[in-house]
């Protein structure tokens, strides 16, 4: 059964032994986050967005490694420029993650399948490696197979290289699903993934029907089994899920994502043992629940970028994971006129895994400024020696009776076609070994991967670097075994390719410090009976007042947003400089029903241009939105952030700060559940020089009947 093997391993030995002048890792190009001591001998950077060499809007990227080293991009299909024409899954190239280049559009009108309708576009694209072939999956956004319009579907294309030619299947994945009150669920933004034991699954919904995941055949072109829903509606669309520590990882992106410089697109996630679920964030809250959870990965800081949104992940030659995604300059917000295509250009920064949860640049969000560049070299050549912590990677196929090899000093890692094993063993021969599924397709490559980390190998057999490990292997070697020679190896029929070997990813473990919220500076705890004299309305309401130890205010009907504005806002004057102001908010809202849109909550104010953090009902679900209206070149916009969770009481808490870059104001949400705990959200600007007020503000809905209550309201400066 290990005859091949026990040949590889003897083979291995023998190799790591010869000494060959090849540079040590230690001079290859390697990565560090800004926060590590450890910097490149010659760091590379880049600067966001890196598709602004051929695109101005390149939405909803997907990024995956080629057989031929080179990596591919995949969006949406819009124009790419200014005044240009609209592509149909415009495609770029790269050799290092950072500058690309327009290759073509991978579908055409001419390849459209007769369920298509000639009035359809294309958008969403998720790219995968699948059994010798790249297989898209895609958003038809219109068929013939159904009366009426809207009725989407998941189309599916294959190739033989990442570059075409696409042939479209005759039929979709998923076919249109009609909604129970008439009409068609939305049935977008597919992700493909396959789990560990080689089943294959595809993720795809939005808004109207919510996330739902099915099973795939074993080739990915076929819709099997009974769909899974995963996340409730009206919550998130943008499904991206890999594997990784034991956990599958559902992200998803919430609120708008083409609002101009009001959009409020972010990305959450959710995590599960299965790839069916139940996905629950950080505190244990499902993605099901009508008060509904997500653990933020990524949302605007305040700097030019708002709305980062719809993503993909990609990891570097050295291990580092990285989050691809579109935002909007909020500065330059539309490709052409005010309302039309929004510029949605494609970003890339690093994904940080700290205390087993996904967040971008340790959660300091979208950058704007020069960051390391991802590790794309091929590093030490094969026969090169490595001293240190190593990532070294290959291609392999192993071929019907074939064995193929990475191996790393005096450490092999094997996969064993015969036995239908992953073997990793040091010098001495000690093995970790673990089963590959049974029905693995060995005519065809996937990518081994070994890291070594202060003595512990861990070795990872992906397809095509995608999702997350089909198998992997831990192993502890002896000092020194994972040193020396880097090379692969293989017999019978079995190939290896795209070799690399560079220093390993030094890992952020700390999320950037939370704002300080620093000392009270004023207070209105509520306790008399009736409003203290730093209070004055913009529409007084008659409704509210203040018995009890709280501001009660019985939830209007009216809007704040457009041009009616309503309903009335209580503010006073903000200090100057920095400062945050936090309430304590009960609003019953119940669950599950539809009381759309009561609200209540923080507002930021400047002559009815505003920023307001609430506690709202959306639909049938009740969420946590940091809203924005502006007027922009004459029109007014509007847009919201959802991040993080309510509940009949929630704490709110507006951070107010100045970029010093740009000298706008910036204003940070933040909430809470038990007045300890705070989850960050959004950040929305002010101009330079304006001085918004701040205060309180209910509206929605007057029916069911609900009374907000504040509990306090405080100000605080650092």
């Amino acid at each position: 059964m290990f005859r091949r093997t026990t040949a590889l391993v003897a083979a291995a030995v023998a190799a790591s032994a010869l000494v060959i002048g090849s540079p040590a890792i230690a001079s290859a190009q390697t990565h560090a986050s800004p926060a590590d001591s450890v910097q490149r001998a010659h760091p590379a950077t880049y600067t966001n967005p890196i598709s602004q060499d051929f695109a101005d809007t390149f939405a909803d990227p997907t990024i995956v490694r080629g057989n031929d080293g080179f990596w591919y991009a995949y969006a949406t299909a819009d124009p790419l420029k200014s005044g240009g024409q609209r592509e149909l899954i415009p495609t770029a190239k790269s050799s290092d993650l950072i500058n690309w280049s327009f290759v073509g559009d991978a579908l055409t009108q001419a390849t459209r399948p007769a369920y298509i309708s000639p009035e359809s576009t294309y958008f969403a694209p998720d790219v995968r490696f699948i059994n010798g072939q790249y297989v898209m999956y895609y958003v038809a956004t219109d068929t013939t197979t159904s009366p009426g319009t809207d009725d989407s579907a998941i189309g599916v294309a294959t190739a033989p290289s990442p570059t075409g030619p696409w042939t479209q299947a005759d039929a979709p994945v998923i076919a249109p699903r009609p909604a129970p009150g008439g009409g068609y669920l939305a049935t977008i933004d597919p992700a493909e993934l396959t789990a560990s034991d080689g089943t294959r699954y595809l993720y795809y919904g939005s808004y109207f029907g919510g996330l739902w995941v099915t099973q795939l055949s074993a080739d990915g072109l076929h819709a099997v089994g009974v769909p899974t829903q995963v996340a409730i509606d009206n919550k998130c669309e943008g499904s991206f899920v890999v594997h990784h520590g034991g956990y599958y990882y559902l992200f998803a992106s919430s609120s708008n994502c083409c609002a101009g410089p009001t959009t409020g697109y972010a990305v959450s996630v959710g995590r599960a043992t299965s790839p069916l679920g139940p996905f629950t964030d950080a505190n244990g809250i499902s993605l099901l629940t009508s008060k509904v959870g997500g653990t933020p990965v990524v949302t605007q800081n305040g700097n030019r970028w708002v709305g980062p949104g719809h993503n993909g992940v990609v990891t570097d030659l050295s291990g580092q994971d990285y989050l691809v995604y579109h935002a909007i300059d909020h500065n330059v917000p539309y490709l052409d006129a005010v309302g039309g295509v929004n510029r949605r250009p494609m970003l890339i920064d690093r994904l940080d895994w700290i205390g087993g949860w996904p967040v971008v640049r340790a959660g300091a969000g979208p950058s704007d400024t020069p960051q390391l560049a991802p590790v794309t070299s091929r590093g030490v050549r094969a026969g090169g020696r490595v001293t240190g912590d190593v990532r070294v990677e290959a291609d392999v196929r192993a071929g019907a009776g074939g064995s193929a090899a990475v191996v790393v000093g005096d450490v092999r890692a094997i996969i064993d076609a015969d036995a239908g094993k992953l073997i990793v063993a040091d010098r001495n021969g000690h093995p970790a070994v673990a089963s590959l599924p049974a029905d693995l397709d060995w005519s065809t490559w996937h990518n081994l991967a070994v890291e070594v980390r202060h003595g512990a190998v861990s070795v990872a057999l992906t397809e095509a670097r995608e999702s997350g490990p089909i198998v992997s292997v831990q192993l502890a070697v002896p000092p020194g075994d994972a040193r020396g020679v880097v090379r692969t190896r293989v017999t019978g029929d079995a190939e290896t390719a795209n070799f690399s070997a560079n220093r390993l990813f030094t890992p952020v473990t700390k999320a950037v410090p939370t704002p300080e919220v620093g000392q009270l500076q004023a207070s209105d705890e509520f306790n008399g009976s009736s409003l203290s004299p730093a209070w004055t309305w913009v529409r007084p309401d008659a409704s509210v007042t203040v018995s009890g130890g709280s501001l009660n205010w019985p939830v209007p009907d009216g809007d704040l947003a457009g041009a009616g504005n309503h309903v009335g806002v209580l503010l006073r004057d903000a200090p100057a400089g920095d400062y945050t102001v936090e309430t304590k908010l009960t609003l019953p809202l119940g669950e599950n029903t539809v009381r759309n849109y009561q609200q209540a909550g923080l507002v930021a104010y400047l002559n009815d241009d505003y920023a307001s953090l609430h506690s709202v009902a959306i639909w049938n679900t009740r969420q946590v939105e940091y809203a924005r209206e502006l007027s922009y070149q004459g029109q007014l916009q509007f847009g919201g952030v959802t991040v993080g969770t309510t509940a009949d009481t929630v704490w709110l808490r507006l951070i107010k700060r100045t970029n010093p870059s740009t000298g706008e104001l910036t204003f940070r949400g933040a909430s809470s559940v038990d007045g300890v705990h705070w989850t960050l959200g959004g950040t929305w600007t002010f101009p330079q020089g304006s001085q918004p007020r701040i205060g309180l503000v209910a509206l929605g809905g007057s029916s069911p009947a609900v009374t907000a209550q504040f509990d306090y309201f405080r100000v605080f400066a650092p």
